[in-house]
């Protein structure tokens, strides 16, 4: 009797691009994004779903990398941040959190930014009680989210123009 895991293949979308794979039945789609596609820059932080680090977007809709299983992505679209930097859509955000010091470890940058990304598209004029409960799912243990805020509140008036 051998101790082999049997493997799965999935077929999906990852950032435009077509990918089959085989997989463990047990691989939950960050760990696969990260160690079988080498896209790095969705992070790994509670493992439980809460902290927000492991956000990525399937089908266009945000969701915990970490608490979905890499074959649930079967024929699926999946969006991560190198996505969205390549596409250009997070530009201004980055562009303001640089400008805003809304950053300091980046470690928990890559999801907020996947956040924030479908809050302005569900609501390109938020508050900032609207920012803090949207991004009350993705923890950041340095700033103290006011340079956050500010940065998110900066890109939603400059895109509306004010």
């Amino acid at each position: 009797m051998t101790n082999q895991i049997e493997q799965i293949q999935v077929t999906t979308t990852v950032n435009g691009e077509k990918v089959t794979a085989l997989v463990e039945p047990r691989t939950n789609l960050v760990d696969f994004l990260r160690n079988q596609m080498e896209l790095t820059g969705t992070h790994v932080g509670c493992e439980h779903g809460v902290c927000g680090a492991c956000t990525v977007r399937i089908d266009g809709e945000i969701v915990r990398g970490c608490l979905m299983l890499a074959i649930q992505a079967d024929g699926l679209e999946v969006v991560t941040i190198e996505g969205s930097d390549d596409s250009g859509e997070i530009a201004d955000l980055q562009k303001a959190f640089h400008e805003r010091n809304a950053l300091q470890c980046g470690f928990c940058t890559p999801g907020m930014l996947m956040a924030i990304t479908e809050m302005l598209e569900k609501n390109p004029d938020p508050s900032r009680q609207e920012i803090r409960e949207y991004l009350s799912g993705n923890y950041c243990r340095c700033t103290g989210y006011e340079a956050i805020v500010d940065a998110i509140e900066t890109v939603a008036n400059t895109r509306k123009g004010a």
